[in-house]
């Protein structure tokens, strides 16, 4: 498998198919802070890309592949900053 999770840092390692989205997806929506590493990737499915940029993890070290960085870590930054930041939920019974 290309994913391998160390306490609260989830390494993706070779090349990460679609099968690893929902392990992916499953390990970042733990409580807590995640890391992810990237650095011996050597490339990811699109599906893998979408659950980066929705869970936005707190640290992610990039690929050591330039090429793959240049795709990824842009793709990801711009997803950042154009996603609502999160806020807490509402009260239980609050009204909007």
């Amino acid at each position: 498998m290309a994913i391998r999770i160390a306490r609260k840092t989830i390494h993706l390692e070779g090349h990460c198919t679609v099968e690893e989205a929902l392990p992916l997806l499953e390990a970042l929506r733990r409580p807590g802070a995640h890391k992810v590493v990237l650095t011996k990737c050597q490339g990811l499915h699109t599906a893998i890309l979408q659950v980066l940029a929705a869970a936005r993890p707190a640290t992610l070290a990039p690929p050591a592949d330039p090429a793959l960085a240049g795709l990824v870590i842009p793709f990801l930054e711009a997803s950042r900053q154009a996603a609502p930041q999160r806020s807490a939920p509402p009260a239980s019974g609050a009204t909007a």
